[in-house]
């Protein structure tokens, strides 16, 4: 039997046609109903890069034997992007579950299927949910929220950086995010070199003392081509990541913000 699971959330709470016999995902406990399914049972998720998030931090995807399948209703899609797959007919989501990284920030842990982003990534997430707080059913523009960060109210920070035992120190830093796919933000390259079926994450730094130089060169990384900007962007792979910014700010892990953080661990399961 094929079970439809679907987020009543995603999309901004703009559901496509449901399969009859859709069950609300938010309405049910995940570890008990994959426990429950028989062998030859498949499961579909509708929803985005945040439902699969939500997935495989409250089940163990490693253990499960059953197909899990992924219909996208998502505002972003950077999963899909990224495995070079569209959102109109569902994909097996089971090769892409295992291995994945882990990151520890302000007391917890959480595995992320894009990326644990920190910086400028952060302070969109956070003002859209105080957006969304005002008004629940308002569309959010992402890229008008940075532009007013990079002009006006966020500051770039100093960052130290360790991967895999390597140390680096940056000042100004706007961007730090940690990538095991290439997009992040609903569209955005920001790594276009990653593959994530390798055994390594990338570190993306984009720092500048300069706002227009940051906000001049920001669209570039929507196709990628800020990476060819070595005055402004660094770039580290590895297997193992710390970054610790000079103060609080907000970031993001798949979209989930979380606030007042300084620093982050991040890696690949030995």
């Amino acid at each position: 039997m094929k079970y439809y699971l679907y987020n009543p959330f995603s999309n901004n709470g703009i559901l496509r046609d449901l399969p009859e016999g859709a069950v609300d995902a938010s309405k049910i406990n995940y570890e008990e109903f994959f426990s429950q399914l028989k062998e030859e049972d498949e499961a579909v998720l509708i929803g985005g890069d945040g439902t699969v998030s939500y997935l495989i931090n409250h089940v163990d995807t490693e253990t499960i034997r059953n197909n899990i399948y992924l219909l996208a209703n998502g505002t972003g899609n950077d999963f899909l992007k990224d495995i070079g797959e569209t959102p109109d007919h569902e994909i097996l989501l089971n090769p892409y579950l295992k291995n994945l990284p882990v990151v520890r920030v302000n007391g917890m842990e959480r595995k992320f299927i894009n990326n644990m982003g920190f910086g400028i990534d952060g302070y969109c997430c956070e003002t859209a949910d105080q957006m969304k707080a005002k008004s629940p059913n308002r569309k959010i523009n992402y890229t008008a929220i940075a532009i007013r960060g990079l002009l006006f109210h966020f500051r770039p920070c100093h960052a130290d950086i360790t991967i895999d035992g390597r140390s680096y120190s940056y000042d100004n830093v706007w961007l730090a995010p940690t990538m095991k796919g290439r997009y992040y933000g609903g569209g955005m390259m920001i790594a276009p070199e990653q593959d994530r079926n390798s055994d390594l994450l990338t570190v993306v730094i984009y720092r500048t003392p300069s706002k227009l130089k940051a906000l001049i060169n920001f669209p570039s990384i929507f196709e990628g081509k800020h990476v060819g900007k070595k005055d402004i962007v660094s770039i580290h792979t590895g297997q193992k990541v710390h970054v610790k910014f000079s103060r609080p700010c907000a970031a993001q892990i798949d979209g989930d913000t979380v606030l007042n953080v300084t620093e982050y661990e991040a890696g690949l399961p030995d």
